[in-house]
């Protein structure tokens, strides 16, 4: 199977409620979204720059394995409906910038850091 890796960045639209955003990100929306047959994993990461205006300060890794691309991308959109069908899905996400690739095909595996004598 080919493994990928599913980046989305997101914010909160509410400052004064992203406390609720990253426990329904973390609690219901992940696991939810775990649910997808082909889903290995996933972890969020939140910026640590202090910059003004930056857009998008938490990201989402999705790792996950696949033969067709396409039926695990439907199968994504099914369980998304899902989700906003059984009022599981907040209001507070606002969602990737335009122009952002999404999907990354694994083209090396992982390598680790040799260990230095010191």
């Amino acid at each position: 199977m080919t493994r990928y890796l599913c980046v989305v960045f997101s914010d909160c639209k509410d400052p004064a409620r992203e406390k609720e955003f990253n426990d329904w990100y973390s609690n219901m929306h992940i696991p939810d979204m775990l649910g997808v047959p082909g889903m290995i994993r996933a972890t969020r990461w939140v910026g640590c720059e202090k910059k003004e205006d930056v857009q998008r300060k938490y990201m989402a890794l999705y790792e996950l394995e696949t033969d067709n691309l396409e039926e695990f991308d439907a199968n994504v959109r099914k369980q998304g409906l899902w989700t906003m069908k059984e009022g599981r899905f907040s209001d507070l996400p606002v969602f990737d910038p335009p122009n952002v690739p999404r999907m990354y095909k694994q083209i090396m595996k992982g390598k680790k850091a040799k260990k230095t004598k010191k």
